[in-house]
């Protein structure tokens, strides 16, 4: 129980530092690719969380954009975070990355220096130190155990 636990939170820091690094990769690549066009939002919509007893809410603005890739494929995304201006039917140039099975496309700006938003830095430093604690609470009771042994 005294690794496994640590354990499984080691496994959950490295699977969410995956993802953010995944998003991260996925936005320059599209980015990088030179490749735009120009997109229709069809939807905008908001999700909320938090609220229950006194927690607080967070509400997410999400749009669903529609645009024609350069092989003629339709392509629909929804992207979280978009700038709250853009309404449906708007027009909004969108970058891609064109693949054999799938396009990954954003709506968000080239930002060619801040790429690692201190959101990013943020979650990838506290995986970490997450990480660093479980460690050490897994070394330091395999310490303890061993010298009880002893006795």
């Amino acid at each position: 129980m005294f690794y496994a636990v640590p354990g499984l939170m080691i496994a959950l820091m490295c699977l969410l530092a995956y993802t953010v690094l995944r998003r991260l990769m996925r936005l320059r690549m599209a980015w990088r690719s030179g490749l735009t066009a120009e997109a229709r939002c069809l939807r905008t919509f908001t999700t909320v969380h938090g609220g229950s007893g006194d927690t607080s809410v967070s509400t997410t603005l999400h749009h669903v954009y529609e645009f024609t890739a350069l092989d003629g494929r339709t392509v629909r995304f929804e992207e979280k975070d978009g700038p709250a201006t853009v309404m449906e039917g708007d027009f909004v140039t969108v970058y891609y990355k064109d693949g054999p099975r799938e396009v990954f496309a954003t709506a968000h700006p080239p930002r060619r220096g801040r790429v690692a938003t201190a959101t990013t830095v943020g979650i990838l430093a506290f995986c970490g130190l997450i990480v660093g604690l479980c460690i050490g609470f897994m070394v330091t009771v395999g310490d303890l155990f061993s010298s009880m042994s002893d006795f």
